[in-house]
This record gives C-alpha cells, sequence and structure tokens, in this order.
C-alpha cells in the first residue's frame, strides 16, 4: 500500500469518527435530553434545525446564511410540526430526517476528499453497521435484538422438543415391533396343531414332523423323544405307516 492509499484510509476513519460525534450528539438530544430539545423546537419560531457536532453535542439553531452552505444542512422547519403530531410521531420523524442527513454528510465528504470506490463503500458501510437513530427511538433495534434471541431460544427448544419426539418416537417404534415379533411367534405356534391331539403346545414343547403326510405331531403324542428323533432320517407318522400296512 502506498503512502497516498494510507493516507486517504486514515481520512476515512477520521470522517466516521466526524460523523459518530455528530449522531451521538443527536441521540442525546432525541433520548437523555429530549425535555429540553423539545422546548427549544418552539412552533412559534422560525424554521429550525437540529444540529449534531463532532464533539457529541447538539444544538436547535436557525439554518446556514451562507448559500451554498459549506457542508449540507439538516432539514429545517422539525419546530412547526411539533404541536400538530404525537410526540413519538414526531421524535420519529426528527430522527429520519436526522438519519438522511448523516448519510447525506458521509457522501458529501466522499466526494470532498475524492474517496474512491472502495473507500467510499467503506465508509458506507461503518456508517449503516450502526444503528438508525429511528431506530433507536422507536424501539425497533431493541425489538429486533430481543426477537433475534427469541429466535434463538425458540429454535433451540423446538430443536430439544423435536429430539425428544423423535427418541420418543423411536422408542414407541421399537416396542411395537417387539410385540408384533412376539405376537408373530404365538401366531406361529397356534397356527401348528398336533395332528394327534389337535392341541397347539405341551410341557416339553418337542414337535416331529412327518415327510409323508406334512405334518407336525407332538413327539409325546406319537411317542418320539428328541434322543430318538435325531436317529431318524425321514420320519414317518403312525398313521402313515398304518395305511402303507394296509396297502400291502
Amino acid at each position: 500500500m502506498d503512502r497516498g492509499s494510507a493516507a486517504q484510509n486514515s481520512r476515512v476513519l477520521e470522517v466516521f469518527r466526524d460523523i459518530k460525534g455528530r449522531r451521538a450528539g443527536i441521540l442525546k438530544a432525541l433520548t437523555t435530553d429530549f425535555e429540553e430539545f423539545y422546548q427549544q423546537c418552539d412552533p412559534a419560531k422560525e424554521n429550525l434545525c437540529l444540529y449534531g457536532f463532532p464533539t457529541e453535542q447538539w444544538e436547535v439553531d436557525l439554518p446556514s446564511d451562507e448559500v451554498p452552505p459549506e457542508i449540507p444542512e439538516p432539514v429545517l422547519g422539525i419546530n412547526f410540526a411539533r404541536d400538530g403530531m404525537e410526540k413519538k410521531s414526531w421524535l420519529s420523524l426528527v430522527a429520519l430526517h436526522s438519519d438522511a442527513w448523516l448519510l447525506a454528510l458521509a457522501s458529501y465528504f466522499g466526494g470532498r476528499f475524492q474517496f474512491d470506490k472502495k473507500q467510499r463503500k467503506s465508509l458506507l458501510d461503518m456508517v449503516t453497521d450502526l444503528p438508525t437513530l429511528c431506530e433507536i427511538v422507536s424501539g425497533k433495534n431493541q425489538e429486533k435484538s430481543s426477537g433475534s434471541k427469541n429466535i434463538s431460544n425458540k429454535s433451540k427448544s423446538n430443536s430439544k422438543l423435536k429430539a425428544s419426539e423423535y427418541q420418543a418416537k423411536n422408542t414407541k417404534a421399537k416396542h411395537a415391533k417387539e410385540e408384533d415379533e412376539e405376537l408373530n411367534e404365538e401366531d406361529d405356534e397356534d397356527n401348528y396343531l398336533c395332528a394327534a391331539c389337535g392341541e397347539s403346545s405341551v410341557p416339553d414343547n418337542f414337535w416331529i414332523f412327518c415327510d409323508t403326510c406334512e405334518k407336525w405331531f407332538h413327539g409325546k403324542c406319537v411317542k418320539v423323544t428328541p434322543a430318538k428323533a435325531e436317529h431318524i432320517k425321514n420320519y414317518k407318522c403312525p398313521w402313515c405307516s398304518n395305511k402303507r400296512m394296509r396297502a400291502m
């Protein structure tokens, strides 16, 4: 960076401090010194302006006699509307015009000191990053901050709620699945009835399948033990064996 650019960047910061000081003075008039400011804006007087100074002081005075003025002038005649509007509405109107004046100063100084595009943008960005006077006196700036916190807290609450609901649903689904599996197992057991006794279960619950008629039997009903079944390759129930004997 050359010396010229560094000097200009330093000038940008000086202009910003100038505008910031003027803003602070006007803000003082519209807030802490409001009653004094209100009394000075007598509608019976001539066109009055609200001036802010780099020293963070304010003044209600007549506009400059110099034409054109050395720097842009704030809006004139703020006193005329004082008694014709609600106090809060009038205050917001003055704040709105004061915001416009500060932006006009930023544009004026940018041209006067021959700031380039990047420097002008830098100055405007610094000015507009500050809450506007209108936002402050109307309470909108505070509402935005509070709203952001509420949205953040609400999002966190919703996230926790959704996570809790998701976990509850998963737990419920898991239990339902386990219950279904248990019911299915019971249904499967009910579907297999012993072809000999017609019952579904016995104390030892040992079953054997007939490879001929393809029916299930309780081992107890056909007198087959688990140990004996291990040595049977193709089991044939007594009824199928009797049929073969009769056929012979």
